[in-house]
């Protein structure tokens, strides 16, 4: 969902990130990665405008942060 909002494809949020595109595939299909490049992807959607949301009763979840007025 986050790669989505911002508007990018793999291969786009795998250059923003510094990772493989087939890393960004395997996060989406669920597979484990080492925490660092989980940080490292995060980090890097965060950069873009993506707030993480932390689960609330509803499951967590992203938003794109306001921008500025």
């Amino acid at each position: 969902m986050a790669r989505v909002a911002v508007g990018w494809g793999v291969r786009e949020l795998a250059s923003a990130a510094q990772v493989s595109p087939d890393t960004i595939a395997r996060l989406e299909r669920g597979e484990g990665l080492y925490p660092r490049t989980v940080a490292t992807i995060r980090a890097a959607l965060e950069a873009a405008g993506v707030e993480f949301i932390p689960e609330n009763g509803g499951g967590p979840g992203v938003r794109l942060r306001k921008a500025p007025e």
